[in-house]
């Protein structure tokens, strides 16, 4: 019997185009303009993709390198907090050098083409200790985040001295987009005022002026630009806590953008303003677009509840984000990192007064680039995504957001498709996202879409299809490049290549056969590496149908003369002049002259950066060695089950408690894994409760084990070739009441006691290919300016 159509109408815009004061009367910037749908930049729409890296948790020598990991990354915005603990440690000894040297950050980040967001607190949290305020500030006979006359005496200081490292830079004439204002802060709208001023006082001020809007918060109208959140999964619920669905939210297709559950536990510690004004609605502001600030990039591990998201888990998220409308897409964390030493530690604690305990070093964060600067496979999931954004954002822009007809009826229901509409009623994207972790989806049968535009109705495909699930889809309707109209298409759209005849590439769906339809006529295609020429009446395209085995593979990149698409298992960054480094010698980028792909001319790296060149059977950038671990002090046994609670929470155990009950392993490396040039890693497959590594006696990062890989990054450690570097692995006890993922809780439940082991131990290092400079290789392709979407 014939399958009943899912079906959708194009909704118009709900309110007239309007421009807010901000940076349009107030804090004008030439080629930056806001409106009430999206940010405007030199003229065009453009959805902004912004990754946090928080510049005092990374080496200063590794910045240029994450910022490149970002950009290649599809990352347009470069958002950091500024941590207060970390600059004035002690009163009027302000510290502005080495990595905290956040005027170099912003100049470096500006010439590596990515725009500024800092976000200045004063409070942050950001895992950290007093949620940034130093402890002189914390210990301050003071009416803490208020317009306490006393308290702002404090915050004046602090922004003078912040203002004065600046000079300039985060100012009517500088370089930063955007300042952020506090963070989590709910009722009082006042304070952000009084903030907003005292920055300014201080010389710090950008076209855009944002706050956190979760939680219901309440936030001066005009003031502020509104920012969202959405994790799938949280640190900061109970151990024995079942998936909340203020995580479940996030999975389904809808236009509600606040996240009550963010910040959730921290929030019961806030007091509340006198007076304060009920919450505000959870839809976003009329004056300005919908925005997020905080899309869960990865997750934190506390010590009671060690979430371990995988890529499917954040992309999903990000994917829903897009099509309920967003205008900027932001993530939290895009960048781990590792704390700042110190003698008691800058994280947060049960021991400052915070509900969670967290690792002291490692903020790791599981995010696309992780603590040792390590891709992890959320990065290619999101930057397909971000390539999208890039070639389509400002048609996607000017495209509001539409539910279908039947819609899940809450978060309990995994029979609904969930998908949705964005279209400005002539052409646009539909969007599916059939994946949610911990609860599986089955596939979904039969389905078949009928969306109905201004002027004429689609149905799509020719025939039902299955959605598998885990399948996240963008397929386009309507598309015009080229002078050629493609009806639709069952596969994802990526990105639009220049060339005489401009080349649209798609990307299959795994499970789903790839259709598309040009001028009424539905065509099977098999996906390959080799274009379709599409020929009409008023134009021609290339049609690029990738296979989705490839699907991780591919790279993007916007830098440099013309927008490139490229293939390579292993890494690939590139600075503002778009030429390519590699971690490995195989990259291939499509010539739209040949209508191929072609090998990338790549030369070696400097003299002395060889490793050895044995295939690694994980496939990863160079060659993993083992390594054969020496014990030095076996565990304690048996350790403890608890070691003690704070508000019903298992708390981390004390320094000394881990220093007298921890294995120690001394670990001998190869001399060539201190060479910097190496970037080398250790990886540590492992299973226990509590991390931790030290060089020569001094801890330099740590964990807490969710069945994950740890990797190290040996230089940044700071190993050297006469270095001792050694292992202290804790135990965990058979029946701890840690949260852990389900393989690493079965993991535990299948051994009689404690569990501690050392699966393996690797060292990895990464040779390094560059691509030549221009006048060196032969033109790949003509140098023309990238088409526009019609």
């Amino acid at each position: 019997m014939p399958v009943e159509p899912l079906a959708v109408r194009h909704q118009p815009w709900s309110e007239p185009l309007r421009r807010p004061r901000m940076s349009n009367t107030e804090d004008a910037r030439p080629g930056i303009s806001l409106t009430n749908r999206y940010l405007v930049r030199h003229g065009a729409p453009v959805v902004p993709v912004s990754g946090e890296i928080h510049y005092s948790r990374l080496p200063r020598d590794r910045w240029r390198r994450r910022l490149r990991q970002l950009r290649a990354g599809g990352v347009t915005v470069a958002s950091s907090y500024v941590f207060w603990l970390h600059h004035v440690a002690h009163r009027g000894r302000p510290r502005f050098d080495g990595n905290l040297d956040v005027a170099a950050f912003v100049d470096l980040a500006t010439a590596e083409g990515l725009d500024i967001i800092l976000r200045i607190g004063p409070w942050c949290h950001g895992e950290t200790r007093n949620g940034g305020f130093p402890d002189w500030v914390h210990r301050a006979p003071v009416r803490h985040r208020t317009d306490d006359p006393a308290y702002l005496d404090l915050v004046r200081e602090w922004f003078g001295q912040l203002g004065a490292a600046l000079d300039g830079r985060c100012g009517p004439g500088g370089t930063v987009l955007g300042v952020q204002l506090e963070n989590e802060l709910y009722t009082r709208p006042d304070h952000l005022i009084t903030l907003k001023r005292l920055a300014r006082e201080a010389g710090i001020s950008a076209p855009l002026w944002t706050a956190t809007a979760w939680g219901g918060a309440t936030l001066p109208e005009q003031e502020m630009l509104p920012l969202y959140g959405g994790y799938g999964d949280g640190f900061w619920v109970d151990a024995d806590a079942p998936w909340d669905p203020t995580f479940r939210d996030h999975y389904f297709f809808s236009h509600i953008w606040d996240d009550p559950g963010i910040g959730s536990d921290v929030r019961r510690l806030q007091p509340r303003a006198d007076n304060a004004p009920a919450a505000q609605p959870r839809t976003p502001s009329a004056i300005f677009p919908p925005a997020t600030c905080e899309l869960g990039g990865g997750m934190a591990t506390a010590y009671h509840r060690r979430p371990r998201p995988d890529a499917l888990d954040i992309a999903a998220i990000a994917h829903c984000k897009i099509g309920n409308g967003s205008a900027w897409q932001g993530y939290y964390m895009y960048a781990g990192g590792t704390n700042p030493h110190g003698d008691h530690g800058t994280q947060e604690s049960h021991a400052t007064g915070y509900p969670n305990d967290l690792p002291r070093l490692g903020y790791d964060f599981h995010a696309p680039i992780g603590e040792a600067g390590v891709l992890a496979a959320s990065h290619a999931e999101l930057r397909r995504q971000h390539a999208f954004l890039a070639a389509f954002g400002a048609s996607l822009a000017e495209m509001p957001s539409s539910l279908p007809e039947i819609r899940p009826v809450g978060v309990d229901d995994g029979h609904t498709l969930r998908w949705a509409l964005r279209s400005d009623g002539t052409s646009g994207f539909l969007f599916v996202a059939w994946h949610q972790p911990h609860v599986p989806l089955a596939d979904y049968r039969n389905a078949r879409f009928r969306v109905v535009l201004d002027h004429e109705e689609i149905l799509l495909p020719a025939r039902p299809i299955d959605i598998p699930s885990g399948t996240l889809a963008r397929w386009p309707l309507a598309l015009e490049a080229g002078g050629v109209r493609l009806d639709w298409a069952t596969a994802s759209a990526l990105t639009l290549l220049p060339g005489t005849v401009p080349t649209l590439v798609l990307v299959a769906e795994a499970g789903i056969e790839t259709t598309y339809a040009v001028d009424g006529v539905a065509t099977t295609s098999t996906p390959s590496l080799s274009p379709i020429r599409l020929r009409t009446a008023r134009g021609a395209l290339d049609l690029l149908l990738l296979p989705a085995a490839v699907s991780n593979d591919i790279w993007v990149c916007e830098d440099g003369p013309v927008r490139r698409l490229l293939l390579s298992p292993t890494e690939l960054f590139w600075g503002p002049d778009g030429r390519i480094e590699a971690y490995g010698p195989q990259v291939r980028v499509y010539d739209p002259a040949r209508r191929a792909f072609v090998d990338l001319p790549l030369e070696a790296g400097p003299p002395g950066t060889a490793i050895p060149t044995d295939p690694d059977p994980a496939g990863s950038a160079g060659p993993a060695h083992p390594v054969a671990a020496d014990l030095v002090r076996a565990a304690a046994h048996p350790v403890p089950v608890t070691y003690g609670t704070f508000h019903g929470r298992q708390s981390a155990p004390s320094p000394q408690t881990f220093d007298e009950l921890a294995a120690v392993y001394r670990v001998p490396l190869p001399r060539w894994a201190a060479d910097p040039r190496l970037d080398a890693q250790l990886r540590i497959r492992w299973a226990g409760d509590v991390g931790q590594l030290r060089v020569d006696g001094r801890p330099v990062t740590d964990r807490f084990w969710d069945g994950a890989e740890w990797i190290v990054n040996l230089p940044d450690a700071g190993v050297h070739a006469d270095a001792e570097v050694t292992l202290h692995l804790l135990p965990l006890a058979a029946r701890s009441p840690v949260s852990l993922p389900r393989d690493a809780r079965d993991r535990l439940a299948a051994v009689d006691g404690q569990l501690l082991a050392v699966d393996a131990l690797l060292v990895q290092g990464h040779g390094t290919w560059r691509e030549p400079a221009p006048e060196v290789i032969n033109d790949l392709s003509p140098r023309r300016p990238v088409p526009t979407v019609q």
